[in-house]
């Protein structure tokens, strides 16, 4: 936490706010997303430049088989065995869930691995550079090679 602060202060003087006046810590836009991101201490645009992390595109994944279902958090919790927070942590990228977790889900969504980690690779070919990448791989082979 102390590390957390510390980067916001030394920020404080780079991010002025409209009036001129050093930012507070609280206007200070210093870091994105939960502890332990590996955003700290990074401006915001520094981070929207950054690949997305694999949870987070595996918690977009199943929040939008979820939502497409017309089913609740508590609905499909009860059906994975997992608590409706821990859910939801999942679905926001705030949690890095086991692969027998991320199954469970899988599961109660009538899902598999195979399809959610498909639309991770596809998400992440997306966003990739286009420019000699493995963004040119197709679906099943990014798969394979996540799997891998």
């Amino acid at each position: 936490m102390d590390q957390i602060r510390t980067a916001t202060r030394e920020n404080d003087a780079q991010h002025p706010t409209a009036e001129g006046r050093p930012a507070t810590a609280a206007e200070t836009p210093v870091r994105e997303g939960p502890v332990g991101d590996g955003l700290a201490g990074r401006t915001p645009s520094e981070a929207k430049r950054r690949e997305p992390l694999w949870r987070q595109l595996l918690g977009g994944s199943l929040r939008a088989r979820r939502t497409e279902r017309g089913e609740t958090l508590d609905e499909v919790a009860d059906r994975a065995g997992v608590s409706p927070q821990y859910l939801s942590e999942i679905e926001r990228g705030l949690k890095e869930p086991s692969s027998e977790i991320i199954a469970a889900v899988g599961s109660a969504l009538d899902t598999s691995l195979l399809d959610l980690t498909l639309d991770v690779a596809q998400s992440l070919a997306a966003v990739a550079p286009a420019a000699g990448s493995a963004a040119q791989l197709s679906a099943s082979q990014a798969a394979f090679a996540l799997a891998a």
